[in-house]
C-alpha cells in the first residue's frame, strides 16, 4: 500500500514572473523528500496552456525538464479537460463510480504574479475542494493588489510610505493632474510600480518628470493600475511568516543590493544582492518588526506562508511596511527559506510544515455547512 502524499505541483503561468516560478519549481523538486511524497507536475505555459507530465521519479536537473511539450501523436494529450480531471481531491469518484487514478492530496501552487498569486488559482482549487498550500482567495488577491493591500494596512494602523495610484483610463484622461499630484505629494526620486505584480517586474525609479512618464508607461505594460511611492533612504528588511490562525515569525533579515534598488536581476539573475541574516539591528527593533509582520499577515487573513517587507529609515529608524508577498520565491537566492533556515527550520522541514498546514486548513473547512434548509 502506498502511503505517500500525492502533491500536484503547479508552476509556470501566464505572468511576468513565469521564469521566477520555474526556478522555484526546480528548487522545490530538488529539496522535497521523494520518500514521503509523489509529485505530479502541472506546467502552465506563458500562453496559459496547461500541460501535465508523468509522476516525477526524481528531481529534474534543468528547468527544461519541467516544460513539457505536447505529444506529437495526440493533439488531446495536453488539452485542458484531462488536466482538470486529474486534479481530483483524494477520495473523489469518477463518473463510472470508480475512484480516480489521479487523486491529489494537496496542491502546491508555485505560481508568482498574475493568474497565480492573485487568488485566481486559489479560487479554482476552492471550487474543486482541493487542499492547497498558501494563502486563500482573499489574502492572495489583497496581497497581490498593492493599492488594496495598502488600504488594508492603513486600516490596521500600520506605518507606510506616501503613495498615489491611478488606472490607465484615469492617466490617459488627465495625466497632467497626476504628474502634479505626484510632484507635490511625493517628489523625486520616486518609485513607479504595476499595482498587480511582484519580483520587481516593471518597477522603475524616476528622478525627474521625463523619467516618471517613461516609468508609468512601462508599468502600464504589466497592469491597468499603477502605484507611485515615495523614495525613502532606508534599509530593507524582511520577515518570513509561517502558520494559519496562530502564525509565527522568523528572524529578521536585511537585503543589501549593489544596484540602485533591489530589482529583478539582483533577486534572481546575477546574485548582486547580499542577505544579512539575522539583520544587524537592535533586539527591540527586531521584535517590533516581527510584531508588525504578524499584524499585517492577520490583517489580510493570511494562511500558510508569506514574506513581509519593511523599510527602516536610516535617519531615525522609523519603520514603514512595504508589502506582503503571499507566495514568496523558493529559489537559491530567495530570502524566505533562508530566514527559516536561520530560525531553525531547514528547507525540507519547511516544506513538510507547509503541506501539513494546507491539509489542516482543508480539514477545518470540511466542518463547514454550505447548505441551509428551513
Amino acid at each position: 500500500m502506498n502511503d505517500k502524499i500525492r502533491i500536484g505541483l503547479i508552476y509556470g503561468g501566464k505572468s511576468g514572473e513565469h521564469e521566477v516560478s520555474l526556478q522555484t519549481a526546480l528548487a522545490v523538486t530538488a529539496a522535497i523528500d521523494m520518500s514521503k511524497y509523489e509529485i505530479i507536475p502541472f506546467y502552465i505555459t506563458k500562453q496559459g496552456e496547461w500541460r501535465s507530465g508523468l509522476q516525477l521519479q526524481g528531481p529534474p536537473k534543468h528547468i527544461a525538464e519541467l516544460q513539457f511539450e505536447p505529444a506529437a501523436s495526440s493533439e488531446e494529450a495536453f488539452s485542458i479537460q484531462p488536466i482538470f480531471n486529474s486534479l481530483q481531491p483524494s477520495g473523489s469518484i469518477a463518473t463510472d463510480g470508480a475512484a480516480t487514478n489521479q487523486q491529489i492530496d494537496v496542491v502546491l501552487p508555485l505560481l508568482h504574479g498574475t493568474f497565480g498569486e492573485d487568488g485566481t488559482i486559489q479560487g479554482l482549487l476552492e471550487m474543486a475542494n482541493i487542499a492547497y498550500v498558501g494563502a486563500g482567495v482573499l489574502a492572495s488577491s489583497v496581497g497581490m493588489d498593492k493599492v488594496m493591500m495598502k488600504r488594508v494596512f492603513e486600516q490596521e494602523g500600520l506605518p507606510q510610505c506616501i503613495f498615489r495610484h491611478f488606472t490607465r483610463t484615469q492617466w490617459e484622461k488627465d495625466n497632467a493632474y497626476f504628474i502634479m499630484e505626484i510632484e507635490v505629494a511625493i517628489g523625486y526620486p520616486c518609485f513607479v510600480k504595476p499595482a498587480n505584480l511582484g519580483s520587481s517586474v516593471g518597477i522603475s525609479k524616476a528622478k525627474n518628470r521625463e523619467e516618471l512618464i517613461e516609468a508609468i508607461h512601462s508599468a502600464f505594460l504589466y497592469d491597468r493600475k499603477v502605484i507611485v511611492e515615495e523614495n525613502v533612504n532606508a534599509r530593507e528588511v524582511e520577515v518570513a511568516i509561517l502558520g494559519n490562525d496562530d502564525p509565527e515569525a522568523s528572524v529578521v533579515g536585511e537585503v543589501v543590493s549593489t544596484r540602485e534598488f533591489y530589482d529583478y536581476k539582483a533577486k534572481y539573475v546575477d546574485g548582486t544582492s547580499s542577505m544579512i541574516i539575522p539583520a544587524e539591528i537592535p533586539d527591540e527593533l527586531s521584535e517590533r518588526i516581527r510584531e508588525l509582520a504578524i499584524r499585517a499577515y492577520q490583517a489580510v487573513d493570511g494562511s500558510g506562508l508569506s514574506r513581509i517587507d519593511f523599510f527602516i529609515r536610516k535617519e531615525d529608524n522609523q519603520l514603514f511596511i512595504n508589502e506582503i508577498n503571499t507566495m514568496p520565491g523558493f529559489t537559491p537566492f530567495s530570502m524566505y527559506p533562508l530566514l527559516w533556515k536561520e530560525t531553525g527550520k531547514p528547507y525540507a522541514q519547511l516544506l513538510d510544515e507547509l503541506i501539513g498546514l494546507a491539509l489542516k486548513r482543508h480539514q477545518d473547512k470540511q466542518r463547514l455547512q454550505y447548505s441551509f434548509e428551513v
